[in-house]
Order: C-alpha cells, then sequence, then structure tokens
C-alpha cells in the first residue's frame, strides 16, 4: 500500500466541507477555535449567550475563510433547549461533523467552601449538556462517517490547580467522560481533550482578582508566580491553544482517540 498516495484520506489538511459547533464561542480560547477553524475551510456555527459579540465574530470569520457561518444563541445549563437548538443548527449549515465542548469555568476559592448546590450549575453547564450534544449529534456523525468531538477543559485534570476545587473536580469528571466514550463511539468518531495550561483570557484575570480578594497578593505578582512556572515563560496565546484543536479536528487525526493534550508551555511536571 502506497500510504500517501492520492487514495489515502489520512493526509488531509482541509475542513472543507466539514460543519463545526463551537461552543462557548464568544470569547477567549472557543473563539480562537472558532476562527483557526473557519480558516481551515469548515462550516462554522458559533454558540454561546452574548449576541453582539458571537454576531463580531461571525464577521470576522467571514473574513478568515470561504465557509458559512451562522450564529447560536445558547445556554448549556438549559438542557432541555438542547435538542431544538441542534435541529436549527442543522437546518442553517447541515449535519454536524465537529462539535467542540466548551464553557466557562466555576468560580475559584477552596473545595471545601462549597456547598453540594454550588456543583448543580457548572455540571449541567459542561458534563450534562457535552453529554446530551454528544447524543444528539453521534448519530449524525456515524451517516457522515466522519465525527471529532474535542473538550476544552484544563490541565487540572493531571494536577489540581490550587484554590479551584470545584474546577478541577468538574474538569476530572469531564476527561473521565470523554475517555470513557473513547471505548464506546463509531469508529469513525474520535474523542480527545485538550487541557489549556496559563492562558491569556479573562477567566485567568478573574481568577488572579479572586486570588487577590482573598489573599491580599498583588495581581502583578500572581501573574508572576504563574509564569514562574511556565518553562516558555509566558503566557499560552488562546491562538496557540486552538491550533492544537484544529489539528484533532482535522481528518489526519483519525487515530487520536481518547487522549488529554496539554498545552501549557511545559507546566506539566508529570510525562
Amino acid at each position: 500500500m502506497e500510504l500517501l498516495g492520492s487514495d489515502f484520506p489520512y493526509s488531509e489538511n482541509s475542513l472543507t466541507g466539514k460543519h463545526a459547533m463551537v461552543c462557548g464561542a464568544s470569547r477567549g480560547i472557543g473563539a480562537a477555535t472558532a476562527r483557526m477553524l473557519a480558516k481551515a475551510g469548515a462550516d462554522v456555527t458559533i454558540c454561546a449567550r452574548n449576541k453582539s459579540a458571537l454576531e463580531e465574530l461571525k464577521g470576522e470569520l467571514s473574513q478568515l475563510g470561504s465557509g458559512n457561518h451562522q450564529v447560536c444563541l445558547l445556554d448549556l445549563e438549559d438542557l432541555e433547549s438542547l435538542s431544538s437548538k441542534v435541529e436549527t443548527v442543522v437546518a442553517g449549515n447541515g449535519p454536524v461533523h465537529i462539535l467542540i465542548n466548551n464553557s466557562g469555568g466555576p468560580p475559584g476559592g477552596p473545595l471545601l467552601n462549597n456547598e453540594v448546590g454550588d456543583f448543580e450549575a457548572p455540571f449541567k453547564r459542561h458534563l450534562h449538556a457535552s453529554h446530551t450534544l454528544v447524543q444528539l449529534l453521534a448519530p449524525q456523525m456515524v451517516k457522515e462517517k466522519f465525527g471529532r468531538i474535542i473538550q476544552i477543559i484544563s490541565t487540572s485534570v493531571k494536577e489540581p490547580i490550587p484554590n479551584i476545587g470545584l474546577s478541577n473536580t468538574l474538569r476530572g469528571a469531564m476527561a473521565s467522560w470523554a475517555k470513557s466514550l473513547s471505548r464506546e463511539l463509531d469508529p469513525c468518531i474520535t474523542i480527545n481533550n485538550v487541557l489549556p495550561g496559563f492562558t491569556d483570557t479573562k477567566r485567568l484575570g478573574s481568577l488572579a482578582d479572586s486570588i487577590h480578594q482573598r489573599t491580599g497578593k498583588s495581581t502583578d505578582d500572581i501573574h508572576k508566580s504563574w509564569i514562574e512556572q511556565v518553562p516558555i515563560g509566558r503566557l499560552i496565546d488562546p491562538l496557540e491553544t486552538a491550533s492544537a484543536i484544529l489539528f484533532l479536528a482535522l481528518p489526519a487525526s483519525g487515530g487520536i482517540r481518547g487522549v488529554s493534550l496539554a498545552v501549557d508551555g511545559g507546566r506539566l511536571r508529570g510525562i
């Protein structure tokens, strides 16, 4: 067999003709991912609650790629609405081939300070919504003979991060859920996780403010302490994380399934 012959599909690096649904796309890594997918040729449906931010991003996507891009106002905590939202998404751009599960993390703080009720909304927004979307979209992917499911979670999957105990718990559950599904999904579908490290987003700024309010430590010192932990000596750009997500969405990544890929500048100490 000629490995890289014209009949070998896994060398493809274009997403032309593929439809990507990106959750949490109004800012940060979600928005960067939408840009990268559009540039690769995909039709992109961008989902979030912030209509004005999504409309602005849609205009950018039209300049980056020739695909058909659309906005979907989506509240991931409203699980009952997800079925009708998916119907609307498919009506606009056809079957979904690529699902990016992504949403903002819960507030920081020690885990023992959280009541049981504090877990409900974050788990709905992340784990429950992701599971519901996969149940809705996997049959379409099987019919299309192509599926990519990618979760944007956190390096806390590998090493819990101090003072975000609820988020650590949630991200670990997401990773275990995805790994379990990697043994169950149809062979044409891959499912993987991307684990952002300290990334230059508003979420990181919010975390710094939370630590400042709790400890009195200046936000400059907090940022400095983070960067000192990263061998590349800087924060990660969201587009760097989005580049890893794009690769996992390509036909060429079909042999990668059930992994959790850190994009953290080398911060994690484990192999």
